[in-house]
């Protein structure tokens, strides 16, 4: 018998700093709530609106797996390791922090925002020496199909590599499509987080934005109401 939890668009934490105006599905900076610490291995699953010429300054992090996707914009990075990067729509970067890493994000238009989704995943083996990553992403290999994005290092299946047992898939899907997704590894749950559109997850009804979190099953069966775009977190549910 399968488990679920529903996290509603509307029931996110929401900091409005002006230059950034971020929704967080888990407990983050001042928006603290016990039911939504993690899922499992996900700790942070951040959806940021970033002003023109605006961002993150340089800060650290460690022993954590950070992957940000671009839905929107330009996003310049800079870090300790001598990286310099854009990262634009259909592309996809991974920092494993690691032993730590200092590093900045700036949205790089002056006349547009930066909307993305920055995921943390807690790490499978702590501290690794830090390692960087990017890739870019064909939009024909998700069309009414899943593509995965980010897989665990042993893996050769063409996502970004990451230091945990975690899949990170993504969908863009006609009205009326269905499919499933296999679920790798039984002790996995998934966390679907619908970035636009109405779909179904096993029977449960999801609005852009509204998020789903499934374990104790072996597979999603996914069918869309409407043109919709899909993001699927497999990870670990104890690490």
């Amino acid at each position: 018998m399968s488990n679920m939890v529903l996290h509603p668009a509307n029931k996110r934490g929401h900091a409005n700093h002006g230059w950034l105006n971020a929704k967080h599905s888990f407990s983050f900076a001042n928006f603290y709530d016990a039911d939504k610490v993690h899922f499992g291995a996900l700790r942070v699953l951040n959806d940021d609106e970033i002003a023109p010429g605006r961002g993150f300054g340089t800060h650290s992090h460690d022993n954590m797996e950070i992957v940000t996707i671009p839905l929107e914009g330009i996003l310049e990075h800079q870090d300790s390791m001598g990286n310099k990067a854009i990262i634009k729509h259909n592309e996809i970067q991974m920092m494993s922090a690691g032993t730590g890493i200092q590093h900045s994000e700036y949205n790089k238009l002056s006349d547009g925002f930066l909307r993305l989704l920055q995921i943390w995943v807690f790490p499978k083996v702590r501290n690794i020496t830090p390692r960087y990553d990017q890739m870019e992403l064909n939009p024909i290999e998700r069309k009414n199909k899943l593509q995965i994005v980010a897989s665990p290092l042993e893996t050769s299946d063409g996502g970004i590599k990451l230091n945990q047992d975690a899949w990170f898939v993504m969908g863009s899907f006609d009205k009326n499509w269905e499919t499933d997704y296999q679920v790798h590894l039984k002790t996995n749950g998934v966390y679907a987080f619908l970035i636009d559109g109405e779909v179904e997850i096993n029977g449960q009804l999801l609005q852009k934005r509204d998020a789903l979190g499934i374990w104790d099953t072996e597979k999603l069966t996914i069918k869309s109401n409407s043109d919709a775009e899909l993001l699927l977190i497999e990870v670990p549910m104890t690490f």
